[in-house]
């Protein structure tokens, strides 16, 4: 029986087996490379230790140099300690104000002549600022003169027929009611008499409203009438603003703190100085004396106000200026003082660096009883004569080695130890 499968030919040939391949045997050149390897590793060491050395020198070098500036001296400069005076200032803020300031007003009604003042001028009392028309005032004058001369005139016709009439009451002849009345008529002639004498004092009184003139000594300010117009009695703007510039006033305030230091002093009747500065506390402006207390502490604030006068002869005060005042409460006589840039505030207080006779620094605890600006009172730590580090302090300790100049001096060179 035939198979059905086709015939796929001849097998094909079975590939050859192939020869195995000898073992190739160590290389010579592998150990010669690991010792390569050896050798650069040991160089690397070498140049590590010699880095690790050098830069060991410079640390130490730096910290030899660091020791060396250490323990160089430090330039400062000092002051000495002195005994002196010390005026102790009580200071607070005031505003300029004028002893007096008077609006100018017309004190009758009339039509503005002429102006008789400058603006800004300085004008003393008692002289014309301006004129008003003056002729219906004379007018009136005229009138009540002629009233008055015509009220004369009758009562001496009254007095005569009183004269009369006394005479023929006497002889019976007319009756006593009829010499009462004209004793009554004689009476009512002299009170017109008073009223006209009355109306010449007003019409004079008018004429003499019509000059304006100054009722005090100060600066004129800004014109607000010119000539020409009427003015009026119950014009509120007035003609002028009169200020009085000398002497002149400051207003300031100080704690409620410092009230009873100065009351001690007013009690006993002394005059206490009062120095008015600029704004920058660098000029001082004008000295006068304190003039007087306020009778009340502002709550609000806690202060109080006073009053001090100064004589401004130079202008160097104006009103409304802002200025700061120093009130001289006491002087300190003959005490150890020293600037105030010497006194350090340290954690345990106050303190000063004292340079010693071998250019080394010491710190000391001070206590500071007065301080202003400039200096300071101490009361124990410091003697006179001792010198204070001024400038430099921040590179200061204990010990330092010191260069010390006075201030406005050149640098001093260090003292052999």
């Amino acid at each position: 029986m035939m198979s059905n499968r086709p015939d796929t030919g001849p097998a094909p040939p079975e590939p050859p087996v192939p020869e195995s391949e000898p073992v190739a045997e160590p290389s010579p050149a592998r150990p010669r490379r690991r010792g390569l390897w050896i050798g650069l590793g040991l160089v690397a060491l070498i140049v590590a230790a010699i880095v690790i050395s050098r830069s060991g020198n410079s640390a130490s070098k730096a910290q030899a140099a660091a020791r060396a500036r250490a323990q160089a001296p430090i330039p400062v400069v000092v002051a000495p300690a002195q005994t002196a005076d010390f005026p102790v200032y009580l200071t607070g803020l005031g505003t300029v104000t004028p002893l007096a300031t008077v609006t100018v007003r017309s004190r009758v009604d009339g039509q503005l002549l002429r102006v008789d003042f400058r603006e800004g001028q300085l004008v003393k009392e008692g002289d014309v600022l301006a004129e008003i028309d003056p002729r219906p005032f004379q007018v009136q004058l005229t009138q009540a003169e002629g009233q008055l001369a015509k009220d004369e005139a009758a009562l001496a016709n009254t007095k005569l027929d009183l004269n009369r009439f006394k005479d023929l009451v006497a002889q019976g002849l007319i009756p006593q009611q009829q010499y009462d009345a004209q004793v009554s008529t004689v009476a009512q002639a002299e009170a017109s008499i008073k009223t006209d004498q009355g109306s010449i004092d007003a019409a004079k009184l008018n004429l003499t409203y019509a000059r304006i003139t100054a009722p005090i000594t100060g600066r004129a300010g800004l014109r607000q009438v010119d000539p020409g117009n009427m003015v009026h009695a119950t014009d509120q703007g007035g003609i002028v603003v009169l200020t009085e510039l000398d002497p002149i006033a400051v207003l300031f305030t100080l704690p409620e703190d410092s009230l009873q230091a100065v009351l001690r002093k007013l009690r006993t009747g002394a005059t206490l100085p009062v120095e008015a500065w600029d704004r920058d506390l660098k000029n001082r402006l004008e000295t006068g004396k304190l003039l007087t207390v306020d009778n009340q502490i502002d709550p609000t604030t806690g202060t109080v106000r006073l009053k001090a006068q100064f004589d401004n002869h130079d202008g160097g005060l104006f009103p409304q200026q802002f200025v700061n005042v120093r009130l001289l409460i006491e002087t300190l006589t003959q005490v150890v003082v020293v600037p105030s840039a010497a006194i350090q505030r340290t954690t345990r207080g106050p303190s000063v660096f004292v340079v010693g006779a071998d250019d080394q620094v010491a710190m000391r605890l001070v206590e500071v009883s007065q301080q202003s600006d400039t200096r300071a009172v101490v009361a124990k730590g410091v003697s006179a004569g001792e010198l204070v580090v001024v400038d430099g302090v921040d590179k200061l300790q204990e010990g330092s080695k010191v260069v010390a100049r006075k201030a406005g001096s050149a640098p001093a060179s260090p003292r052999p130890s």
